[in-house]
C-alpha cells in the first residue's frame, strides 16, 4: 500500500522528469495549471505516466476535477487503495 507521501514523492519526481520543473516549486498546494503551467497535453502525458507507474488508469472524468498536486495525490491514492 502506498502512502500519500510516497505518491507525492513519486509524482514530484515525475513532474521534474517530464516537464523539467524545479522540485522546490512543487508542493501539495501547487496548482497544476497556474503554478506549474501544465497544459492539457501535459496532463495527458502525466495520466499516461501514472498508468505506467501504477498499472491503473485514472478516469479522464476524475482527472478533469484535479487542480492541485494534492488532488492528483488523492486520486492516485484512491486508485491504488480502493478500500481506503
Amino acid at each position: 500500500m502506498q502512502t500519500r507521501e510516497d505518491i507525492f514523492n513519486t509524482l514530484r519526481d515525475a513532474l521534474v522528469e517530464l516537464f523539467e520543473l524545479d522540485p522546490a516549486s512543487i508542493s501539495l498546494e501547487s496548482n497544476l495549471y497556474q503554478d506549474l503551467e501544465i497544459d492539457s497535453i501535459d496532463a495527458v502525458d502525466l495520466i499516461d505516466h501514472i498508468k505506467r507507474q501504477t498499472g491503473k488508469k485514472i478516469a479522464a472524468d476524475e482527472f478533469k476535477a484535479v487542480r492541485t498536486v494534492n488532488d492528483v495525490v488523492e486520486a492516485v491514492y484512491r486508485l491504488v487503495n480502493p478500500a481506503a
